[in-house]
């Protein structure tokens, strides 16, 4: 029940923001949120950025969020490679940001084809360039027995104007011409529930996934065996409802709509 959630985790891009801007009713929702002794973590498979970088964005949107409550398919792509590919070289198709953030956590980097490399990983790369389609092309065809990862499946990345492409379509791109399939780390792996769950102290039957792609956001809440809210606001249309294999426990048109039922329950 709506009225018993007080670990609430939130999708970014589509849900409660679209680029700079914050969606209607997504201020009131945090505030309400932090009203009742809840807390609201934030899990993305946008992995263009550092958790760093999500501090500073929600800083310039008036609030002072804990890096920990940032939970992005990079930040858990990275805690995936530390433990296992410590010491070994890692070749990373990424953004800056992203490649910046792995050397910090003490990963050994690399963007280009090199004999010694042990795995590959592709996240959502904003800066992508041909020139680092070939370079992760030339190591697959090289090198066929390294593992192959990234990120994040999402097809598109919901922005101001539409959609660009996201992770999963640049995946689509090296898997046209590689035949390689990488295995993800981000939603819908339920992985990014389970580092919340594990911080925050809240239980599974307090934890609502809120997001706006059912194939990632509802899917990993429904992996996680938690309750999931769609809402309206990005991929994701009332019609995807009736023959989704990712059926959400609720879905509001809008941040606004879905506090109202909040409140609504809450009184009754």
């Amino acid at each position: 029940m709506l009225r018993e959630k007080r670990l609430f985790l939130f999708d970014i891009d589509g849900t409660l923001a679209l680029g700079e801007t914050l969606l209607e009713g997504s201020r009131e929702l945090l505030g309400y949120i932090d009203s009742i002794g809840g807390r609201s973590y934030f899990i993305t498979n946008n992995s263009t950025k550092s958790t760093a970088d999500y501090v500073l964005k929600f800083r310039r949107w008036g609030y002072e969020i804990p890096e920990n409550r940032f939970v992005t398919a990079g930040s858990a792509a990275i805690s995936f490679l530390k433990e296992n590919y410590s010491g070994k070289k890692i070749f990373l198709l990424s953004t800056r940001s992203f490649s910046s953030e792995a050397e910090k956590n003490g990963l050994v980097i690399t963007d280009r084809f090199e004999d010694d490399t042990a795995c590959a990983m592709i996240a959502y790369d904003s800066e992508f360039t041909y020139r680092k389609a070939e370079q992760i092309c030339e190591l697959l065809f090289s090198k066929p027995e390294i593992p192959l990862y990234a990120t994040n499946p999402d097809l598109c990345c919901p922005v101001p104007f539409g959609f660009v492409p996201d992770c999963g379509a640049i995946c689509g791109m090296i898997e046209a011409a590689t035949g390689r399939k990488p295995e993800y780390i981000g939603k819908p792996n339920r992985i990014l529930v389970d580092l919340c769950l594990a911080d925050s102290g809240f239980s599974e039957r307090e934890t609502i996934v809120v997001g706006d792609r059912l194939y990632t956001d509802i899917a990993c809440g429904i992996n996680a065996g938690v309750d999931t809210c769609c809402l309206f606001t990005g991929e994701a249309k009332p019609e995807d409802l009736r023959d989704t294999q990712f059926p959400p426990t609720y879905a509001f048109d809008t941040p606004k709509t879905f506090l109202e039922a909040i409140v609504r329950e809450t009184e009754k």
